[in-house]
């Protein structure tokens, strides 16, 4: 059982770190590239052998979701009042999402495909050589999934299948941000990731019930991740 909260933590981390750095995004324009990194890679990891290589392997979890498990301790602690109310709302309304999903084999298959052609597009843009003057070859390497043309592509795929659903992500902040359309298209990869998360928890054995033992659920495994005995 202690397994099982441990996967579910890391969906869930995986889950308010998407949902924060949208928060961050429309209220300052401006995220840490590491959190961005590792939430949009998560995206095209499609057959992991560990719930943690979605984010980057057990050794690098603790780092690379650094964000969302602070929301979650937070949320935990109650500390300062607690988690941003606007990151709730837009983790809250992605699980509701990721149900209308599951009842759209169809669109998933859309997502996947789609998924499959952006990840092409990505190693593509990945012009870095490696010492010995060829492609550079990494098991995991985030940062080439980031490229303009990249997020670019998947808000295209948010936009053609997510945002079809009646249910919205209603983001607020400053206009100057979301107006902006490297932000919007950041947003709406971001909210794609956070789906991605909760499909992973709900694989991984999250239920809606759970979230109202959040707490007793999750305060141990953070412990874990806190003390880098995971």
């Amino acid at each position: 059982m202690a397994r099982e909260h441990d996967e579910q933590a890391i969906a869930l981390a995986g889950l308010f770190q998407a949902a924060s750095l949208v928060e961050q995004i429309a209220r300052r324009g401006m995220i840490a590239q590491n959190s961005f990194e590792t939430s949009i890679a998560s995206l095209f990891v499609s057959d992991p052998k560990l719930t943690e290589d979605v984010y980057g392997g057990p050794h690098d979890v603790p780092f690379n979701l650094g964000l969302g498990l602070k929301q979650m301790q937070e949320l935990v602690d109650k500390r300062a009042g607690g988690i941003n109310p606007d990151v709730m709302k837009y983790a809250l309304t992605l699980i509701q999402l990721e149900r209308k999903l599951a009842a759209r084999p169809d669109m998933l298959e859309e997502i996947g495909k789609r998924l499959d052609q952006l990840e092409q597009k990505a190693h593509y843009f990945d012009d870095q050589p490696s010492d010995d003057g060829t492609a550079a070859d990494s098991a995991f390497d985030p940062s080439i999934y980031t490229h303009s043309n990249v997020i670019a592509g998947i808000a295209a795929l948010y936009q053609d299948t997510i945002s079809t659903f009646t249910i919205r992500v209603q983001v607020g902040g400053d206009p100057r941000h979301l107006q902006n359309s490297e932000n919007a298209a950041r947003i709406r990869a971001l909210l794609l990731a956070g789906i991605r998360a909760v499909i992973l928890w709900r694989q991984v054995g999250g239920k809606r019930w759970h979230l109202f033992f959040f707490r007793s659920r999750v305060r141990a495994s953070l412990q874990k991740f806190h003390t880098g005995g995971h």
